[in-house]
């Protein structure tokens, strides 16, 4: 059964997924959506793989995360996806947002989560609570987001909010 895990910046959501994750009685594979682009964001996911059981495997997503996560589930397995946020921002770029691969690959990911037959955790980020962006691009970000969280919700059947560290159910039992 799929899990959103979604809070703002620093809000612990991460840090919770991979808890759960921990609890997880059988196999554990990270599905890493991030692109490193820069040497201040290669420092932070260093920082994420070093705080990772070394037993956990570990794949890059890419674009096409629907593919990967067909490809590493298992009954006994958990998925942690961290995140869709990183995911996303593979679809914006120097030409803009390109929308026909989003959104086909959106749809792709959610007939996936509809069909994993071992757990998922699907980290995400809550960045539309802020003031509205002063450019074009990132307003279609935010929005993008916000509709892609409200649709992945739909696809869960728990989904819970960290704030402050603390985990809020939103839909579902609490975990």
């Amino acid at each position: 059964m799929p899990h959103l895990i979604t809070g703002g910046a620093r809000s612990g959501k991460s840090r919770h997924a991979e808890d759960l994750a921990r609890r997880h009685g059988g196999p554990v594979c990270y599905l890493a959506t991030a692109e490193v682009r820069d040497a201040e964001f290669a420092r932070r996911v260093a920082l994420h793989r070093a705080q990772r059981p070394a037993h956990w495997s570990v794949a890059e997503a890419g674009r096409g995360l629907a593919a990967i996560i067909a490809a590493h589930d298992s009954a006994d397995g958990l998925l942690l996806i961290d995140c869709l946020g990183m995911w996303l921002m593979r679809f914006f770029g120097e030409a803009g947002f390109d929308a026909s691969a989003y959104e086909a690959e959106r749809d792709a990911l959610l007939v996936a989560l509809d069909a994993v037959s071992g757990e998922v955790l699907l980290v995400s980020n809550e960045v539309g609570w802020g003031v509205v962006a002063g450019d074009a691009e990132t307003r279609r970000f935010v929005d993008e987001l916000g509709r892609l969280n409200q649709l992945a919700a739909s696809h869960c059947g728990r989904v819970t909010l960290v704030a402050c560290g603390l985990p809020l159910a939103l839909k579902g039992e609490a975990a």
